[in-house]
């Protein structure tokens, strides 16, 4: 994607880029054949506008990172966690409106 704030993240970086980062970040978990995470994946790449350099957005493939998936219970997607100092501070499962999203991404920035 041209231009886009969400990085696509492997298994071996997410150490580094979620649970170390110094910015609460956002975690798409997703898969290509998933019709409600192409719905999802739009409201994440604009909510990462209006939050450049506040919050970290990241996307992972659950195909691509099982072990991921089965290290944070994800059992349907889309599943989009916002992580805190290293932790888990929400989880939002099934496709919802950007509002629902900013509401969790901002609790997460008190």
């Amino acid at each position: 994607m041209e231009g886009s704030a969400v990085v696509q993240l492997q298994g071996k970086d997410f150490e580094k880029e979620v649970i170390q980062s110094g910015l609460p970040t956002v975690v798409d978990f997703y898969a290509d054949w998933c019709g409600p995470c192409r719905m999802v994946s739009p409201i994440i790449e604009s909510l990462s506008k209006d939050y450049t350099g506040r919050v970290k957005f990241v996307k992972v493939n659950t195909d691509d990172n099982p072990e991921l998936a089965q290290r944070f219970g994800i059992m349907s997607i889309p599943t989009v966690m916002v992580f805190k100092d290293g932790k888990v501070a929400s989880t939002t499962i099934g496709a919802g409106p950007a509002t629902m999203y900013k509401q969790k991404i901002d609790a997460a920035l008190k």
